[in-house]
């Protein structure tokens, strides 16, 4: 360590100098954590353009872009990491904690550039089959999907195999590309609890059955579309169905339920029976019709109790023919479609 990451200087002069000598971040900031984020703190102070002589304002705009690259690099060398054959990933915070695993940021550098991703961590060793069946589900969704319709499902960056330095226990983890400004459908229930408009949810339920067919032409069924696998952006009238954990080709079994939805699912999931597109369909529209609880109209009532027939046999199996006869229900309820913004509430303090 250089006497200036021991000794953080206290003037500008010195602090643009101690910056045009440092040639790593060690040079600049100390290895106690404390003591870092005071020089950091000193630094940023007596760099900050706005601090600058107006003569030197685009050289001060210059230096603090650097200072502020080196305290990433400094930050991230001290965060833990887990490397592939392949990258890096720093890791951050965590997301949320799922029903299988545990969802934490990363960031990993490719071609100079830092760039963002979701790692997917199993919470337990006994779930790395269901972390491989959902990196096969969506290797073959991007390889033998319509590229079209690609946004539907989340883009796998790699699945690799990580042993936990605590327990030594293997785990698999998939590396995923986030899906920025997105919320749950659950999240869209809690804040409309008295039920979401059908106007508003119509768009919504368009999208899913729409990445349903995607999937299913695919060869692939969800076999948990549930309020939490769906993220919707409600800005762009943008859908992601996530957790492919659960999938399967269609005629084989679910490999496993979240029990805490055991009631949505329809007899040959909780049967252990073959699934079909119909296990699907019949998932969406009690989550649909969960979403918009009391404000459902009639005809859609009548449309939803079609979909989840007990009998798998006769519910619709084509989800793409089904949004085409949703369509038309929605042009008698409702006219021409146009587009309706929709808004997420502010979370109450």
């Amino acid at each position: 360590m250089t006497t200036m990451a021991a000794d953080a200087p206290h003037t500008r002069a010195a602090a643009r100098a101690a910056l045009a000598a440092a040639r790593r971040p060690a040079d600049l900031f100390p290895a106690d954590h404390a003591a870092a984020v005071r020089t950091h703190r000193r630094l940023a102070r007596l760099l900050h353009p706005d601090t600058a002589p107006p003569g030197e304002r685009p050289d001060a705009e210059a230096e603090f872009a650097r200072l502020d690259a080196l305290w990433q690099q400094h930050t991230a060398a001290a965060r833990p990491t887990l490397t592939t054959r392949r990258r890096t990933y720093t890791l951050g915070a965590t997301l949320t904690t799922g029903d299988l695993a545990v969802l934490r940021e990363a960031t990993y550098e490719e071609d100079g550039t830092r760039h963002r991703a979701l790692l997917k961590i199993p919470r337990t060793v006994t779930d790395n089959d269901l972390m491989e069946r959902e990196a096969r589900t969506l290797d073959r969704l991007a390889r033998h999907g319509d590229p079209r319709h690609r946004a539907y499902a989340p883009r796998l960056l790699e699945s690799f195999r990580h042993r936990d330095p605590d327990t030594g226990g293997e785990r698999r983890v998939n590396a995923l590309v986030p899906s920025d400004g997105f919320h749950t459908l659950a999240e869209v229930h809690d804040a409309h609890p008295g039920g979401l408009d059908p106007r508003d949810a119509a768009w919504m339920w368009r999208r899913l059955l729409a990445a349903l067919g995607w999937a299913h032409r695919a060869g692939r069924v969800h076999g948990a579309v549930l309020p939490e696998h769906v993220l919707v952006h409600p800005g762009l009238h943008g859908l992601v169905l996530v957790d492919w954990c659960y999938s399967t080709a269609p005629g084989d079994r679910v490999p496993a339920l979240v029990e805490r939805h055991r009631a949505a699912y329809p007899p040959e999931v909780t049967g252990r029976r073959p699934a079909t597109e119909a296990t699907d369909i019949h998932l969406a529209s009690h989550t649909m019709a969960t979403l918009m609880g009391a404000r459902t109209p009639k005809p859609m009532r009548a449309f939803l109790r079609g979909c989840t027939l007990p009998a798998e046999a006769r519910r619709p199996h084509d989800a793409w023919q089904l949004l085409a006869e949703l369509d038309a229900l929605l042009d008698r309820l409702y006219g021409p479609r146009t587009f309706r913004p929709s808004t997420m509430p502010a979370p109450h303090p």
